[in-house]
């Protein structure tokens, strides 16, 4: 019989992450909808955006979304008009990822998303360049201990 203490909801690291994503996720709903874009959407911009054109394969990595995810999130924005793909010349197998003019144009609209979903956390810029530093290198090491 296990000496270990009964886990407590409150006091998992777990779900106070979850619930701080759905909560923050909820937020960029609510300001991407008027966009007609959608939060996964939005992120396949974000990084287009900072450097364009890029893979499939990049993309996936960067958002860690699996091809059967990611294609038909991409498939969709292709359909709206936001990205182009195409199959690269000297790889058919891979494919490049690029913004129409439409998916350019909506940088300019969403440029106040990200101060907008800042402040709605309550905290100033410094403390949440340090949680998500946190965060982050939380991320890497269970992403290593697999």
């Amino acid at each position: 019989m296990s000496t270990a203490p009964i886990p407590v909801l409150d006091e998992q690291i777990c779900f106070a992450l979850y619930s701080a994503s759905r909560a923050i996720t909820a937020r960029y709903r609510d300001l991407l909808e008027p966009l007609g874009l959608t939060y996964p959407q939005y992120l396949v911009l974000l990084l287009l955006w900072e450097s364009e054109p890029a893979t499939v394969t990049r993309l996936g990595e960067r958002l860690h979304l699996d091809s059967g995810t990611l294609s038909p999130l991409l498939r969709r924005m292709q359909a709206a008009g936001l990205v182009t793909r195409s199959r690269l010349p000297h790889d058919e197998r891979s494919v490049q990822v690029s913004l129409t003019e439409r998916g350019s144009t909506l940088r300019h609209e969403a440029r106040g998303i990200t101060d907008l979903v800042c402040a709605a956390t309550g905290s100033g810029l410094a403390d949440l360049q340090a949680l998500r530093a946190q965060v982050t290198l939380l991320d890497d090491h269970v992403r290593a201990s697999h």
